[in-house]
This record gives C-alpha cells, sequence and structure tokens, in this order.
C-alpha cells in the first residue's frame, strides 16, 4: 500500500465512525450523497459550471462528475453510483482509478435515472440538491445529521491536511508569477492570466474567484474584475487568490507596494502582527479572542504610523478600528473556501459573534486538526471613511495621511494555520519557503 492509500484508508476509515455516530444521532440507517447535476443556463442550452456537493467530494476525489452517488450503510462497503455516459458530444469521464478505487463496490450508470436501482431504501438519510432528486430518491438533508458532519469536517484528517499542503503549493506558484507580472507593469487581467498558467488552473476550475488589484481596487474586499487596462502610476497590487487539489482549497492573499515608502511600511508593520496572530492559533484558543487581539494589534500600527491618534483599546471599543478593518480575521477552510459549522457546535447551534463584530465568520474553539485562516488588513475604503470623518472620532484622524494612502486601496495578508497539539503550523508560509 502506498503512503497515499494509507492516508487515504485512515481517512475513510474516520469519515464511516463520524457517519455511523451521525446516523445513529439522527435516527436513520443509510447515508445517500447527491453529487449534483448539471445546471443550464435560461433560454440557452450552455451549463453553468459544475461544482460537486462537498459531502460527494468528502469520500471521493471526484470534481465533474454529475448524477453520480454515494451509499453507505454502517458496516458495509460503501456504494459508488459513476455516472458514465456513451457520450459523442463530449468527453465522457474516466473509468474510476486511483489509490481509493478498492474502497467502493463502483456501479457503472449509463443514464442519471439508472441510480435509483443501486441505493438503499428504508430510513435514508439523503444529503443533496433538491433538483438531484430521482424517482424514490428525494434528498432530505436532516439537519441533526448534517449540523453533526458539519462540525466534525472542521477536524481535517492527515489526508486532508496533505491535500491542502499541496493545494497551498499550487497556488504559491500563482502568486510568485502574478507577483513578477505586476512588476513588470501588466494590467489586473495580465496578472490573472500569469497566475492561471503558472498553477495550471483554469477560470472555471478555481476554487473561488481570484482578487487581483491595482491601487485603489485594493480597497473592495471581493473585488470581482480584472480590467485590461495597465494603470497610468502603478502603486500597489493586493492578490487574493487559491488553488485546489482533489477538492481542497487554498486561499491565500498577499499585498505588494510598487515602490518604497509609508505603504511598503504599512504593509510591512500588518504583515509583523499577522505573523503574531499565526502564533497564536493553539489548542483551546477562542477564535472570537483571536479576532478581537486582531482589532488592538491593528490599532497600534495605525497609531504607530500616525494615522489615527488614540489608544488602540478606544479605537476598538469606539469602532475606529472597524473602520479599517471591516471584516473578520478568518474563517474554517477545507472542502469549500469558507468551510462549514464555522459558527456553531455539533447541534447546530449557534455561538455568538462579539458584540460589533458583524461578519465574523469563525466563533468556535480550535482544537487539533483545525485549519484556520488568518487574514489581518487594513483598508481606505471611501464610504466609511466618509462617516468616519463625520463622527466624533474624527479629529483623531491625521486626514492627509488618509488621503495619501487612498489610491493605494489597502493591505490585506492571509494564510492558512493548522491547529495542533503543539505550535501551529502555517502551511501558507512553509509553502512559500519551499518555492524560494
Amino acid at each position: 500500500m502506498t503512503a497515499m492509500s494509507s492516508l487515504y484508508a485512515e481517512h475513510l476509515a474516520l469519515l464511516k465512525q463520524r457517519s455511523d455516530a451521525a446516523l445513529a444521532k439522527a435516527g436513520f440507517d443509510h447515508l445517500v450523497i447527491a453529487s449534483g447535476v448539471e445546471k443550464y443556463q435560461f433560454l440557452d442550452d450552455r451549463p453553468y459550471p459544475f461544482k460537486p456537493n462537498p459531502h460527494f467530494k468528502h469520500w471521493v476525489p471526484l470534481q465533474q462528475h454529475p448524477h453520480s452517488w454515494i451509499a453507505y450503510t454502517p458496516g458495509s462497503k460503501p456504494v459508488l453510483a459513476y455516472y458514465q455516459p456513451d457520450d459523442y458530444w463530449h468527453v465522457p469521464p474516466s473509468p474510476p482509478e486511483g489509490f481509493w478505487v478498492e474502497h467502493f463496490d463502483i456501479r457503472i450508470l449509463r443514464e442519471p435515472s439508472d441510480a435509483a436501482a443501486h441505493l438503499p431504501r428504508g430510513r435514508v438519510a439523503i444529503v443533496g440538491e433538491a433538483d438531484a432528486a430521482l424517482e424514490g430518491v428525494v434528498p432530505n438533508n436532516p439537519k441533526v445529521l448534517l449540523d453533526e458532519l458539519h462540525y466534525q469536517r472542521g477536524y481535517k484528517t492527515a489526508y486532508e491536511l496533505d491535500r491542502m499542503r499541496r493545494a497551498q503549493r499550487r497556488a504559491v506558484k500563482g502568486h510568485r508569477a502574478a507577483e513578477a507580472a505586476f512588476r513588470a507593469g501588466a494590467s489586473e487581467l495580465e496578472i490573472h492570466r500569469a497566475y492561471l498558467e503558472a498553477t495550471g488552473h483554469g477560470d472555471l476550475d478555481l476554487p473561488y474567484t481570484n482578487i487581483i488589484g491595482l491601487n485603489a481596487h485594493a480597497a473592495v474586499l471581493h473585488y470581482q474584475y480584472q480590467s485590461p487596462e495597465r494603470p497610468a502610476k502603478p502603486l500597489s497590487f493586493l492578490i487574493d487568490a487559491g488553488a485546489e487539489v482533489d477538492g481542497y482549497a487554498s486561499d491565500i492573499t498577499r499585498t505588494y507596494a510598487a515602490h518604497d515608502g509609508a505603504f511598503a511600511e504599512l504593509i510591512a508593520a500588518v504583515d509583523d502582527e499577522q505573523q503574531a496572530l499565526c502564533g497564536m492559533v493553539r489548542n483551546g484558543a477562542d477564535y472570537r479572542d483571536l479576532h478581537l487581539e486582531c482589532h488592538l494589534r491593528l490599532g497600534s500600527v495605525l497609531r504607530n504610523a500616525g494615522i489615527v491618534d488614540m489608544d488602540p483599546g478606544a479605537m476598538v471599543s469606539e469602532g475606529v478600528t472597524s473602520v479599517f478593518f471591516p471584516h473578520g480575521l478568518g474563517h474554517p477552510i477545507g472542502l469549500q473556501v469558507h468551510d462549514v459549522a464555522g459558527r456553531h457546535d455539533a447541534d447546530g447551534n449557534e455561538i455568538p459573534r462579539p458584540t460589533g463584530h458583524p461578519y465574523l465568520r469563525t466563533t468556535r474553539k480550535l482544537g487539533p486538526g483545525m485549519v484556520v485562516t488568518i487574514e489581518p488588513g487594513l483598508y481606505f475604503i471611501p464610504t466609511l471613511l466618509a462617516k468616519l470623518k463625520a463622527g466624533p472620532n474624527a479629529k483623531a484622524v491625521d486626514w492627509d495621511q488618509v488621503d495619501a494612502m487612498t489610491p493605494y486601496g489597502g493591505v490585506r495578508i492571509e494564510d492558512e494555520v493548522v491547529c495542533t497539539e503543539g505550535a501551529p503550523e502555517n502551511i501558507t508560509r512553509d509553502a512559500f519557503a519551499e518555492s524560494a
């Protein structure tokens, strides 16, 4: 057995244990998972890019396989109903192969409806979108079962961590190419294309749409375009871009200055605080505390840079840091970029966010095997700054400095960090170090 086969076998064994417990908790005898179906554009015959049900790819490393199903009964070998049409209009899926196939009873389907004959009946938990339904097989998505599975998915297996480290290395190749393109004066679109070429991704199989922001576009948190125009004067570049390996995503952000000066110093200061926060990803740490600590540290950066003349604690309590850092510190990541159950316990009960921090995606306590992003930022967002300028704390702000920084957009630094029994593992920094 190869090392990868062994890792996968251990992963599948734990997945069965978790499924057994979730089925018992929810009162079901069988688990059935739909990969999903292709969806077509309105009044057209062009499909949208297919993205599989994350529960499906948790079991098998298959990405482009609509109309397939997994059926699991505790104590039995799981069934994979694998859709492989006899098609000459498109390239059909290849026969199943790889380190995982020996663990499944594989049934080949020529028509989507054929799957129904291979799926169990009775007390069945069926996980999938409504449009995946077949005759007698209708997704019911039991909440009790999903809450349990989603919560446990926060703790990654050794197999999953291996996939995620590989996704980091794939993305870092793109980040290196993107920085080089920026330094050469490329447009956002040209930088994006350089990223795709270096990672081997296409636009449709990225884990999320790349954020490629030059100058003031770096202040748009989810900037969704890639301008083909080269800026007359490049000042700054923010890239938030990931990659995927066997269904597992990476999510990395870096910010660069075109020249030395105050903005480059701001990037360095945020980077220092980001690395310190990464070091706080420890067993038992409450992620909410990390988020509030981030605000205090960014308040110190603002004060040290002379941008805001206030005590950092007062900046946090008065909401001033939230003007410059309006999002949360980070989120769980794995099969999905914003992975599930970041703010819920195993019974689906919400773990509340701190008052005044409505966008924080993670409120759980950290434990070994959890992977979270740590992504502090400082931005100069005109609509938020206008509200600050009209409020009672305006006098504490050096508006000349703000005006000088606004054309640069903002700073965000993002790594993925694994919580362990001891020191955290920063898989993003490791990947950058390997590529140096």
